[in-house]
């Protein structure tokens, strides 16, 4: 945990003050902003291990801060929200946040999140452990390497989350097979599959694609196979 920064970002001062103290007592390095705009200046100059966003904010709301952080950066976010609607979720997994947190919450129930969110990003920063099987694939002008963690698409470099990273390779890795969205959110978040979390996996394929530049209505790379999955011919 030592160099380990979380950015906390919420203008309830008494939320964002009983977060940091929770995870200052984890060991983690906490900044603290009740104002937007000032937290993203810090993500600009300091080195950032992953922020929790609160959503509803004066000015600059979570979901614009979450864009602007994610045009450079791909640390793990975390929104946290007042509201419990699928739409806000879906949103802001679809502009790049990790997980997401209704209020009242237990801070302990943060604490853990942020940990596993931390663990797994470590992991597929450093690629895990060595596997069996290829390390990169070429697929008409798609390029993915899992050792170097580097995606390119026809010449052109692209700026993927772990999760993205993750949801590529193993789509390239069952290549000419349908994975269905059960088996893709257990292999790549490591959870046990619930109803919701068809939402989250397709808020991050949407995203994908869009990186990816693909036309909605007939994709090059990802498919979606109706009623079963996803699969890369």
């Amino acid at each position: 945990m030592a160099g380990e920064t979380v950015l906390i970002v919420d203008d309830e001062k008494e939320i964002a003050d009983l977060l940091g103290l929770y995870l200052k007592n984890e060991g983690y390095d906490v900044w603290m902003y009740y104002d937007p705009q000032e937290a993203l200046e810090c993500v600009q100059s300091q080195q950032v291990s992953l922020a929790i966003l609160d959503v509803m904010m004066p000015g600059i709301d979570g979901f614009t801060l979450l864009s602007r952080i994610r045009e450079k950066y791909f640390f793990p976010v975390i929104m946290l929200t007042a509201k419990d609607t699928d739409i806000d979720k879906i949103q802001g997994l679809t502009l790049g946040a990790d997980d997401y947190i209704t209020k009242p919450f237990n801070p302990l129930e943060v604490v853990a999140r942020v940990k596993t969110q931390l663990r797994r990003y470590k992991q597929y920063n450093t690629g895990g452990q060595a596997k069996a099987g290829p390390e990169e694939y070429e697929i008409r002008g798609l390029y993915i390497c899992e050792l170097s963690h580097k995606c390119m698409l026809d010449g052109k470099e692209l700026s993927l989350t772990p999760f993205e990273f993750s949801i590529l390779w193993y789509l390239c890795k069952r290549r000419g097979q349908v994975v269905s969205s059960e088996e893709l959110f257990e292999a790549v978040w490591g959870e046990k599959y619930l109803e919701s979390s068809n939402n989250t996996v397709m808020a991050h394929i949407a995203r994908l694609r869009e990186k990816m530049h693909e036309p909605p209505r007939k994709p090059k790379y990802i498919k979606t196979v109706w009623g079963v999955g996803y699969k890369i011919e």
